[in-house]
């Protein structure tokens, strides 16, 4: 976990040695500081040489300034060491998101990740920014007040060590009960973002049933759960306050009595005393910080390894070492594939021996019940999983030979449910073609019956739209998705139920254009109702995730009873469900 967290301080590794070096030369300076006061009071003040006061003063105020400077470049440059650090974990994490296929996605939750690069990544800046600085300055500063108050008086001394000895078996009960709790305690964290996720994209929703109880319900029990494994956790780190506290007082109050016997004895001066009592104090503070690094090291312990299960993660899938980058047509095989969602689900099946050949440039429609594996079985197209036995062909090659980049370029999708950014229209129509000019985008929408909306808008293509598509309707989304996927130009073009939000006028006219405007584009239509695959050249009938029919609309109609099942349920039903009543 250390090796790959350090492996992200990069090019901020000079600020992070600097900062050490300006904290020992601030520490060291401090040090000198009490030494040079017991040097005024004894050979100046008690002497009456103020001569020497004035030499001793003007000294200790140099070594005051010399000491505020190297803090203030010590804070400097440990601020820029943390918060860099932490930007290079962020942009590591994000980057390895980015390669991870779907069953590496489905490993983890998207609240886990949001917390992970947020809350996570937090306290491991702050515990990094703690470790560069107060734990060079504390260790420094308690190591030389001990060597100056043996140096002063070693018998006395010897008080400090039997208050280390108890105070460091007190920080390690505190650090090895803490640290198990801080581990389930950022889990919990993951549950509170996925309810406030859940709720703000779903608020819509949530206001159209009236469920906000419920809602609030939920969340309040989540945070409670985080709540009480806190209250736990704090718990224990409570006592390193009172051990502390006691450590001090129980010092200075040795100090004080047995100092004054030293004094009155003659082995003491006055000014030996108040130095010692100097050094007592940078001791104690020390020791203080350095309960505190244990309290945020137990919290960033934990934040690390969740930070390094995401940088650690590799792709289950990846370029092969000589990829091919040319699809030459649209043809699709399917030889003998099957498919099971290892990460998430439960390992069986979820498709079977699936045996299909689809020449380039044929439509194909796409019909079955519900998890029945129509969209698991377009997803095996552009590589967005591996099958687990068997192959799937385009262009006659293992879509394994191919650049992952270079397939996904040539398999457009357009999914179920649909996903819009932020950003103005023709933006979100970039996303199929970087350098699309203006028209080409216009005429993409055209096919895609998108422009006629488009226009009615106030800006037109420069039109905003809000993160998720939330200021466009359901059928708008939908035609935009589209043409987007149509501006790729793709070998293969997928339509997972993407004119289901659409009225059957419009999708009527988007599926013409396909065939005038992509004429050598395989076409893939997975929807729910007859009405939208009846004109595909083929259509393929799945059921429980094995092929029960592949053929016209006619023969099947004559041949197949669950396709003829679900045409008469939904002709009398009015087309709107995806199973025979």
């Amino acid at each position: 976990m250390l090796k790959t967290l350090m492996g992200q301080i990069k090019q901020y590794k000079r600020d992070s040695i600097i900062c050490p070096i300006y904290t020992a030369l601030e520490v060291l300076l401090e040090i000198l500081i009490p030494f040079i006061t017991a040097a005024i009071i004894d050979q100046g003040i008690e002497a009456g040489d103020l001569q020497k006061v004035i030499l001793y003063g003007v000294v200790m105020l140099v070594m005051a300034f010399l000491s505020l400077f190297c803090g203030i470049q010590a804070g400097k440059y440990a601020a820029s060491a943390s918060t860099g650090f932490a930007c290079n974990l962020r942009d590591a994490m994000f980057e390895n998101i980015q390669t991870f296929s779907f069953s590496n996605i489905d490993k983890f939750s998207t609240a886990g990740l949001v917390t992970r690069m947020t809350t996570d990544v937090t306290n491991v800046q702050n515990a990094y920014q703690m470790i560069i600085r107060i734990a060079i300055r504390s260790p420094l500063t308690l190591i030389c007040s001990m060597f100056m108050c043996f140096y002063i008086s070693p018998r006395l001394s010897t008080v400090f060590l039997v208050a280390l000895i108890f105070l460091g078996v007190v920080l390690f009960y505190i650090a090895g009960h803490a640290m198990p709790l801080f581990q389930q305690v950022f889990d919990k964290y993951d549950g509170v973002n996925a309810s406030v996720q859940e709720n703000v994209s779903g608020i819509r929703v949530v206001k159209a049933f009236v469920r906000e109880d419920y809602e609030d319900d939920k969340f309040t029990k989540a945070a409670e759960k985080l709540y009480h494994m806190f209250v736990r956790a704090e718990s224990i780190l409570a006592f390193n306050n009172p051990a502390m506290m006691l450590v001090i007082y129980g010092c200075i109050i040795a100090l004080s009595w047995f100092g004054a016997q030293f004094i009155v004895a003659g082995t003491m001066t006055t000014g030996e005393l108040t130095s010692l009592f100097s050094y007592v104090m940078s001791m104690m503070m020390s020791l203080m910080m350095l309960s505190m690094i244990f309290v945020m090291l137990s919290m960033s312990m934990a934040s690390g390894r969740r930070i390094a299960e995401v940088l650690n993660e590799k792709a289950d899938m990846t370029n092969p070492q000589e990829p091919v980058t040319e699809i030459p047509d649209g043809r699709i095989d399917f030889d003998h594939a099957s498919f099971a969602y290892q990460a998430s689900g439960s390992g069986e099946d979820v498709l079977h021996d699936i045996d299909l050949h689809i020449q380039s440039g044929e439509t194909v429609g796409i019909i079955g019940g519900t998890g029945c594996g129509k969209s698991s079985l377009v997803n095996l197209i552009s590589r967005l999983y591996d099958v687990t036995d068997g192959s799937v062909k385009v262009g006659g090659r293992d879509v394994r030979e191919y650049d992952m980049e270079a397939l996904r370029n040539q398999v457009a999708v357009v999914l179920q449910n649909n996903v819009l950014f932020s950003g103005t229209i023709l933006d979100n129509l970039r996303w199929g073609k970087e350098d699309a000019t203006e028209e080409e985008c216009r005429e993409v929408c055209e096919q895609a019956c998108a422009d006629e909306f488009i226009q009615r808008l106030p800006d037109g293509y420069n039109t905003w739209i809000e993160q998720g598509g939330t200021n466009v309707s359901g059928g708008q989304k939908q035609r935009l998705c589209i043409a987007r996927a149509m501006l790729k130009k793709p070998r293969v073009l997928i339509l997972d139920a993407s004119t289901s939000a659409g009225d059957p006028a419009t999708a009527a006219q988007i599926r013409p254009a396909f065939a005038r405007h992509m004429p050598g584009t395989a076409k893939r239509i997975l929807s729910p109702r007859i009405s939208s695959v009846q004109d595909a050249d083929r259509i393929l009938v799945l059921e429980e995730g094995r092929v029960n029919g592949f053929d016209t609309h006619e023969n099947l109609l004559k041949n197949n009873a669950i396709y003829r099942e679900i045409y008469e349920a939904q002709m009398e039903g009015g087309g709107d469900f995806d199973q025979p009543a």
